[in-house]
């Protein structure tokens, strides 16, 4: 029988993340101890609110529109230009199953090449490998906060061509936990040469500045954004994200609606509804909290690993840190991931997952292996929680990064 697998899919693996989380819960069934800092999803729990529409909602099974709930397209636009100063309308927005189903769909209908920062999340080379569209790495260094420079992005847009490029920024990171600094000068550089960039916002919210920032701001019409419920709102599994396209784009949409057509046909109907007043109801008082704690917690694992075995970078947003750890002992960061696993119980992501070299000791650290519903409810004010409270609701953060720390002093 003929190969029965296309070029551009052999070289595809599963997912880091997923994997991870599989081999962890393999060594937990063995009645091995693990430390889940590898798989990055919120501990918080959904809001009783939207929870209660959802089930108010539970009964409801007919198909929706392929685009969404007006009315919640209608939300998410409102929400969207709140926190970015845009002029978004339901008809820029097409709701569909998480955001990375948003961005698959993107990848599909998108003719031409894709630029990728070091560190990018796991899944935006491979959906562009999927899509057939060749991806172009960007360097970058802790000193320049793991984001590009724009003369170092000038210079890869020459390097292509004349062609269709799409960047993809995310900010708050993933893996790296840093905030972007120059999207200003990013966007310059994007509109000087006509580029397409996608802004993948779902940890916008989860900022530890206080402070929503989008480079749609400096790049209106060129920018299209991304986001979900997942991070902000501890809905991981509902999958439900959006994406939001500049009016100029319209013909773009249209072709990403025409590929959700053919795939995911219309997201599930009580989550739909119960979206709407994620998006529409008031949770500041959630969001603070709940970005106090990841603030806190983050700090904790940062000053608790920083040594002259460990460099990282303090936590400016998400749940995550990218800890190297300085050594000639391993060959790759898969092999520093697995000995640190099999010798400690703390699951780590590689680097080389998120485009880094893979002899690169740089590693994904989720730090979110706590009760986030015990620790919301004794979290009583918007005070920074103190290290007694993290001791105390975080146990298995704090045994994690001691357990990782101590075993940094021997290499």
């Amino acid at each position: 029988m003929k190969d029965l697998v296309k070029k551009n899919i052999l070289d595809l693996v599963p997912s880091a993340t997923l994997a991870i989380n599989e081999k962890s819960k393999e060594l937990v069934k063995s009645g091995k101890k693990i430390y889940h800092f590898g798989f990055g999803q919120s501990p918080f729990p959904v809001p009783e609110k939207i929870v209660l529409t959802l089930k108010e909602n539970a009964k409801k099974k007919a198909y929706l529109p392929m685009q969404g709930l007006p009315e919640l397209r209608a939300a998410i636009a409102k929400h969207l230009n709140n926190l970015t100063n845009n002029n978004f309308s339901k008809d820029d927005i097409l709701v569909t199953p998480g955001s990375k189903e948003a961005m698959y769909v993107m990848h599909v209908a998108f003719k031409g090449e894709v630029i990728l920062p070091t560190s990018s999340w796991v899944s935006y080379a491979p959906q562009a490998t999927i899509a057939n569209n060749k991806v172009h790495w960007i360097n970058t260094s802790r000193e320049n906060n793991w984001f590009p420079t724009s003369e170092e992005l000038e210079k890869k847009i020459k390097s292509i061509g004349n062609k269709n490029i799409l960047l993809i920024l995310n900010s708050p990171n993933n893996p790296s936990g840093a905030v972007c600094k120059n999207f200003k000068e990013i966007a310059e550089v994007a509109k000087k040469y006509k580029i397409l960039i996608h802004s993948d916002e779902i940890y916008g919210q989860l900022s530890f500045c206080n402070k929503y920032e989008s480079i749609s701001s400096f790049y209106p019409e060129g920018t299209i954004i991304s986001s979900s419920i997942s991070k902000w709102c501890g809905a991981g599994g509902w999958r439900l994200g959006f994406i939001a396209v500049p009016k100029n784009l319209r013909n773009f949409l249209s072709r990403m609606k025409a590929v959700g057509s053919e795939t995911f046909s219309s997201v599930s109907s009580p989550i739909q509804y119960a979206a709407i007043e994620a998006y529409s109801g008031d949770y500041t008082d959630y969001i603070i909290k709940t970005r106090n704690i990841l603030k806190s917690v983050g700090n904790y694992v940062y000053n608790n690993l920083k040594s002259n075995n460990i460099l990282i970078n303090p936590p400016q947003g998400g749940f995550y840190l990218m800890p190297e750890f300085v050594n000639s002992k391993f060959k790759s960061s898969i092999d520093l991931c697995d000995s640190i696993l099999n010798e400690t119980g703390v699951a780590l992501l590689p680097g080389s997952a998120f485009g880094f070299d893979k002899t690169k000791m740089l590693t994904r650290l989720s730090y979110t292996d706590f009760d986030g519903d015990e620790f919301l409810k004794n979290t009583s004010s918007y005070e920074l929680p103190g290290n007694d409270i993290i001791e105390k609701y975080a146990p298995n953060v704090v045994e994690g990064t001691n357990k990782l720390s101590e075993w940094s002093k021997n290499l």
